[in-house]
């Protein structure tokens, strides 16, 4: 993922409702939204090049969300897949800080990452640039290529989007629709992160397209208080056109 927009515990029906936009190469093969046939509790899409993945669910209610800390200077050409991951969570029965403490403990092996993981009672956050794992605390929030909340355009105008779609009664469709963005940011608030003001320009919006890279999918997840899970994925196309969509509900169940 490029774009993770979250709140979490900011609405009495909605304790957990996640938005987000997969950015990849468009010659990276992938497989969309389905339940696993190796593991049938997991609801994603798939990386058929690593067999990761960049958000899924379980039907546990447990869900986790990766996205790249972007700094070329410190690319490892023989890193691990970071996609592995978030599968390796959703597989595993690992309490979430758990998990994150002990991935921090091999976090040098990948390339740059942040990592969400956690269900409705509880949210986690750990960045191989950022430090500690730390729970996150009741709120909106946005996580793109740098550490959580950090401020550049595409995640504040996200935040407000998706704040704005909590205040009426929040549906997917809704949430992938306000991720289908393609404002572009003011020179000005462009961030420097080592890749040139070219580039910076193409991946300022929240949907990305480029000849050779843009946004692949767009996901959106309602938890509710009623133990309910709805989750729809929406395929963009090369050149930013919309897809078909995945939409799947399920109850929570923790036996």
């Amino acid at each position: 993922m490029c774009l993770i927009l979250f709140a979490r515990g900011a609405h009495p029906e909605y304790p957990l409702v996640i938005a987000a936009n997969r950015d990849e190469y468009y010659r990276r093969p992938a497989a969309k939204a389905a339940y696993w046939e190796d593991h049938p509790d997991i609801l994603a899409g798939r990386d058929l090049e690593c067999m990761g993945t960049w958000l899924g669910i379980t039907r546990a209610g447990r869900f986790a969300a990766l996205t790249n800390f972007r700094d070329p200077r410190e690319r490892k050409i023989e890193a691990p897949s970071r996609g592995t991951l978030v599968s390796e969570f959703l597989v595993s029965g690992e309490e979430p800080r758990v998990y994150l403490e002990t991935i921090a403990g091999r976090a040098h092996h990948y390339n740059g990452f942040n990592l969400l993981a956690g269900d409705v009672d509880g949210v986690f956050f750990f960045s191989s640039r950022g430090g500690a794992v730390q729970e996150v605390s009741p709120g909106i929030h946005g996580l793109s290529n740098h550490l959580l909340d950090t401020p550049w355009p595409k995640v504040e105008r996200g935040k407000a989007r998706l704040r704005a779609a909590l205040a009426d009664e929040p549906s997917t469709e809704a949430l992938l629709d306000l991720l289908h963005d393609r404002e572009p940011a003011a020179e000005g608030e462009l961030p420097d992160t080592g890749i040139g003001i070219e580039m910076e320009r193409v991946l300022a919006p929240a949907l990305i397209v480029s000849p050779q890279y843009g946004t692949r999918a767009s996901t959106a997840v309602i938890f509710g208080r009623d133990g309910g899970v709805s989750f729809s994925e929406r395929t963009i196309l090369q050149g930013g056109a919309t897809g078909a969509t995945v939409s799947m509900h399920f109850s929570i169940s923790r036996t």
